[in-house]
């Protein structure tokens, strides 16, 4: 790790500065429940727990020009449960509305707050995001210089022009960056292959055992080849606050 070539910073946000899966959970919950009361006629589908995620999936399937845009996605899955429950199709913006509220509510990881102080009194931060999190609404927004979101751009990591738009915003060279993220394929390999240096946050031993699944083969997702951790040159942190304590020694 060449701490001296770093000019700025990206970081991803899910499950890097907050859990996500609460949010979502929070979110589908709520979006549920407007649903079932602004919409009754979704009562009998929406029985079956797994009728949401059945409908994003169909989403994914019918909507590939939204690939990188999960808002968009998320509106056209209520929208067609509308259509299939004979409700009015328009009520998918104020349902979506509801669920992104909640979703927005984030409680960072407990050192994240500090070390992003710390960090952006050092160099400029970006977010960078495959998600639909805002980060002025995760109380975040004045730690960065902006946001870099695969809706926005059109492109989502892992691919290169993802972490070039970051290093752009931040005005420098992708060689000057330093990507913090938890995926190893999204934001460690892509990073990467993209010229930047990578940190990999791993705050909990079974994400590691599963990249190291997914780097012996075992486990490796669909759709993409293994991942070898070993050849990729990165830094692996258990959080945010290690980080700081690697960067302010150097």
């Amino acid at each position: 790790m060449q701490f001296n070539r770093i000019r700025a910073i990206s970081l991803d946000l899910d499950d890097t500065l907050w859990p996500f899966r609460p949010c979502l959970v929070r979110a589908e919950a709520t979006l549920l429940a407007w649903l079932q009361t602004h919409a009754p006629r979704t009562q009998s589908v929406l029985a079956d727990p797994t009728a949401l995620m059945t409908y994003r999936a169909r989403a994914h399937e019918r909507h590939p020009e939204l690939r990188a845009d999960l808002s968009g996605l998320r509106r056209a899955s209520i929208r067609a449960l509308l259509q299939d429950c004979g409700e009015d199709p328009a009520l998918a913006e104020a349902a979506f509305d509801v669920f992104f509220a909640e979703r927005q509510r984030v409680e960072l990881f407990p050192e994240v707050a500090q070390a992003l102080t710390a960090l952006s009194e050092r160099l400029p931060l970006v977010a960078l995001t495959n998600g639909n999190a805002c980060i002025h609404k995760a109380g975040v927004g004045h730690f960065f210089k902006g946001i870099v979101s695969a809706a926005e751009l059109g492109v989502a990591k892992p691919e290169p022009q993802a972490f070039h738009a970051a290093a752009a915003l931040a005005g420098v060279d992708p060689t000057e960056v330093l990507h913090v993220g938890d995926d190893w394929h999204l934001d460690v390999a892509g990073a990467v292959a993209a010229g930047a240096q990578a940190v990999w946050v791993v705050r909990t031993p079974e994400a590691l055992g599963i990249a190291q699944g997914v780097a012996l083969g075992y486990a490796a997702p669909t759709g993409r080849d293994p991942v070898e951790t070993e050849t990729v040159p990165h830094l692996r942190v258990n959080d945010l606050q290690e980080l700081w304590e690697r960067i302010s020694g150097s």
